[in-house]
């Protein structure tokens, strides 16, 4: 059990992966990732989430272990994605008295996931209710969207701490020898950051509790400097830029445009900027998607393939879209041999998205970077930073 202290009446049971790869089959994890459950103990237990089916045989052995021979009496569902969820109904058969508590959608929802009969053991909770432990109490407030339709969270009165779901989550195992800051970001713009509507509207909920201590299903439990945390929730999603800076991103077949990109990153950086350079075939898509949301300004440096944009161009616009992508400023830097169209095409991708300045004009390069096109650069790189 990894040992994490967050009080005497509540335990951390939760397990570090050091295993997998890919999370959500699409997210590199280098350092792993933490699916984190938690047991109050009091006159009544109650397990807060399960884990992944991938970690359940250590999960089983940190519950056993906190109780200490005692039974579970509630198991809290906040959130019915599998990386939380998968072992609800193997507890329930463990504990053949156990109640399960949830809202109304979760219990619509558990059947899609499980065969196993639910009469006479759900507590259905809705805004505001309270569930009483002893000298623990429950109060449950829902999270729809954030990022799944049945999403609640739990604040408990006694210790002031918010049991927060996937919010305020981030990738890495709990050992990780990393800033919470960066993977923090990774993880919320890839994963929950369409929906920045409805997480602003569960931090004014969260806003008004006194909240001392935060317990997320992914990351490590937060206790000081909980302003900080809170703060970079309200920017991420209100999709205002963290700071200011460059994001340079491009796509290069055979290198051409790799070295442009690598000199506008140059002359950038030479002007003063902050500049983050990614090579969108090799570097890691999330962490590109994340910076061009930490940073208030964007260049796009792209080539045309087969009529349209290459594939990881076309790939890093996409996710920008879907994932809300608004109110910065960004140039264009197309590349093409005889029938350029990237730039029109990055163009009506960024002309889809909210508050996008873009610059003009569109740079063209034609096939090899020539001493005129570093100055048609350098004048796109004022224009941009004006």
């Amino acid at each position: 059990m990894y040992d994490m202290k967050i009080s005497d009446s509540v335990v951390y049971i939760g397990v570090n992966d050091k295993t997998i790869d890919l999370f959500e089959s699409q997210y590199h994890v280098p350092n792993g990732v933490s699916y984190n459950s938690y047991l109050i103990l009091d006159e009544k237990t109650a397990v807060m989430d399960t884990v992944d089916k991938r970690a359940t045989n250590e999960w089983l052995k940190n519950l056993d272990k906190a109780l200490n021979g005692r039974t579970v009496d509630y198991l809290v569902v906040s959130h019915l994605e599998p990386d939380h969820a998968s072992n609800i109904q193997l507890l329930a058969e463990k504990f053949p008295e156990m109640k399960l508590v949830g809202n109304a959608k979760i219990f619509s929802m558990l059947p899609q996931f499980f065969d196993f009969d639910l009469e006479g053991r759900t507590v259905t909770v809705k805004e505001g209710d309270t569930l009483c432990l002893g000298a623990h109490t429950l109060q449950f407030f829902m999270a729809p969207m954030v990022h799944w339709p049945e999403v609640m969270v739990e604040y408990e009165q006694a210790e002031k701490i918010l049991f927060s779901a996937d919010g305020f989550g981030k990738f890495g195992a709990l050992d990780a020898e990393e800033a919470w800051t960066d993977e923090a970001r990774r993880y919320f713009i890839n994963i929950v950051g369409k929906y920045g509507t409805q997480v602003q509207a569960l931090l004014k909920k969260a806003a008004t509790l006194d909240i001392q201590t935060i317990c997320p299903l992914h990351g490590p439990v937060l206790k000081e400097d909980l302003g900080y945390y809170i703060g970079k929730y309200l920017t991420w999603s209100s999709y205002e830029p963290e700071e200011e800076g460059v994001v340079v991103a491009y796509a290069s077949i055979h290198g051409n445009t790799g070295k442009a990109a690598e000199k506008m990153a140059q002359i950038l950086t030479e002007k003063g900027a902050k500049v983050k350079l990614f090579d969108l075939a090799r570097d890691d898509m999330a962490e590109a998607v994340a910076s061009a949301f930490r940073y208030d300004k964007l260049v796009l440096l792209g080539v045309t393939y087969d009529g349209g944009l290459f594939p990881c161009m076309e790939d890093f616009l996409y996710h920008l879209k879907i994932k809300t992508y608004r109110n910065r400023k960004a140039a264009i830097v197309e590349n093409g041999s005889w029938a350029p169209m990237s730039g029109k095409l990055m163009k009506a991708y960024l002309e889809s998205m909210k508050g996008i300045e873009i610059c003009e004009p569109v740079v063209t390069l034609k096939s090899v970077m020539k001493d005129a096109d570093e100055e048609n650069l350098k004048a796109l790189a004022d224009t941009l930073l004006a």
